[in-house]
């Protein structure tokens, strides 16, 4: 699957997208990607203060143009051939 980054996450693994393949859902493709390029990934996205039961990701993230909060959240299954788009946390005011 590709997996594409923006924003500070792009920073952070070093490219706009990598190929994954083995993972089969948005958290094992988490794991994956902290293992694999930074930490600070699973921090942002699952490890905040702003995670709960009703918001299981702080940052979006979109398989196929669908953002997991109305699929099965970090459940939700991947597919080989499956795109995903990662954003991290917005910030403001």
């Amino acid at each position: 699957m590709r997996i594409k980054f923006y924003a500070t996450f792009r920073e952070l693994v070093g490219r706009k997208e990598v190929e994954v393949h083995s993972v089969k859902t948005v958290r094992e493709l988490i794991e994956y990607l902290s293992e694999h390029y930074s930490p600070e990934i699973k921090k942002q996205l699952i490890e905040t203060e702003r995670v709960n039961e009703d918001k299981p990701v702080d940052g979006m993230i979109l398989v196929n143009g669908h953002n997991v909060l109305h699929l099965n959240g970090l459940d939700t299954e991947l597919k080989e051939d499956d795109e995903i788009h990662i954003f991290p946390p917005a910030g403001g005011g």
